[in-house]
């Protein structure tokens, strides 16, 4: 039997944008890669963002992973709704027929980055991501494609920022009222923008009015989200 140590990364996440938008520009896709889940073997894969913070120890921009991302467009898959945020608009049906990620290579975003502490690391995630309408940000040229590197492991920009922490903040809150009583808010983002738009116009004005101590949870929650719910995010 084999064993060795598994060495601590030493890897500096993204800093955390404190509820502001960051430029970024889309610079790498991922290979599908096997990873064990709750609900079983999946392969994912995922979006590599460089964004205009400097890296300034390393002297580079940083780089920040998306989550993992099924190769579906299902209509409740994660990539297509991250596809609809990432370019404003919902995916022709051309588009849906056959999609080539590999197209996005280069496209500019503006990101919200959210850090989350687990077991002694910190986790740099993207908690919302819009397309750049401005003068967008071009790559510097400094990062280099994993499938294009001769040793894919042995790199401060290899995968290990894609770890997948549990969600945090407004995303960590569960909702403990009406259908979805149980489901975590950023579960429910993901899955459905109507019963999102739903708790925030009905539920929300009428909790704040009643002013019940168990609601203010969600309350602090829905307000966070709706700070980032602007005409620009596709809901």
């Amino acid at each position: 039997m084999k064993l060795s140590e598994k060495k601590q990364s030493t890897f500096t996440p993204h800093p955390d944008s404190n509820g502001e938008y960051v430029k970024a520009v889309l610079v790498d896709i991922t290979d599908l890669k096997k990873r064990v889940t709750q609900y079983g073997e999946k392969e994912e894969f995922r979006l590599v963002f460089e964004t205009e913070v400097m890296d300034t120890e390393n002297d580079r921009r940083f780089c920040i992973w998306s989550r993992g991302y099924t190769p579906s467009l299902n209509e409740k898959a994660a990539l297509r709704k991250d596809l609809k945020r990432l370019m404003g608009r919902e995916l022709t049906s051309a588009e849906l027929s056959e999609f080539d990620v590999e197209s996005l290579i280069g496209f500019g975003v503006k990101l919200i980055i959210q850090h989350e502490t687990k077991d002694d690391r910190t986790y740099a995630n993207i908690s919302f991501m819009v397309p750049d309408k401005e003068k967008a940000l071009k790559p510097s040229g400094k990062y280099k494609r994993i499938k294009d590197r001769e040793d894919k492991s042995d790199s401060a920009d290899s995968d290990d920022e894609a770890d997948e922490p549990a969600a945090s903040g407004w995303a960590a809150v569960v909702i403990h009222v009406g259908k979805h009583k149980g489901k975590k808010l950023g579960a429910l983002v993901d899955e459905d923008d109507a019963a999102v738009k739903l708790l925030m116009s009905k539920w929300l004005p009428q909790a704040k009015a009643a002013k019940n101590l168990e609601d203010a949870g969600l309350i602090a929650a829905l307000d966070e989200l709706a700070e980032f719910v602007t005409d620009d995010i596709p809901y």
